[in-house]
């Protein structure tokens, strides 16, 4: 592939990733409960990980004209990290409201 249409397919990904960034920062200032904020920013940090992870994969195979992969070792450890992280906040969340003697939000099993 030429170089021009790879730093297309490159701008391309990196903006479409941008743009989860931003659907994502606007789902956690619209949301209102801390524990749905926690959702939007996490799937889509995520999937904006992914898709910078493809542009670097397009770039990088591009440059060294052969398939580079190195580039998922990052990737791996992310998607690893950001679904714990999640949790950890939450159960920390969750801890701080039972200290407060706050209302807890309802469970996911059964409902009352």
């Amino acid at each position: 592939m030429n170089a021009p249409a790879t730093e297309i397919i490159v701008a391309l990904l990196l903006l479409a990733s941008g743009v989860v960034v931003l659907i994502a920062a606007l789902g956690l200032a619209r949301l209102a409960d801390f524990f749905t904020r926690m959702h939007a920013p996490a799937l889509a940090s995520t999937l904006a990980a992914w898709i910078v992870t493809l542009a670097a994969i397009v770039h990088f195979s591009a440059r060294e004209g052969a398939l580079a992969l190195h580039v998922w070792l990052v990737i791996i450890v992310l998607s690893i990290s950001a679904p714990v992280t999640t949790i950890v906040l939450a159960r920390a969340a969750l801890f701080r409201r039972r200290q407060a003697g706050d209302a807890l939000p309802p469970t996911l099993g059964r409902r009352r």
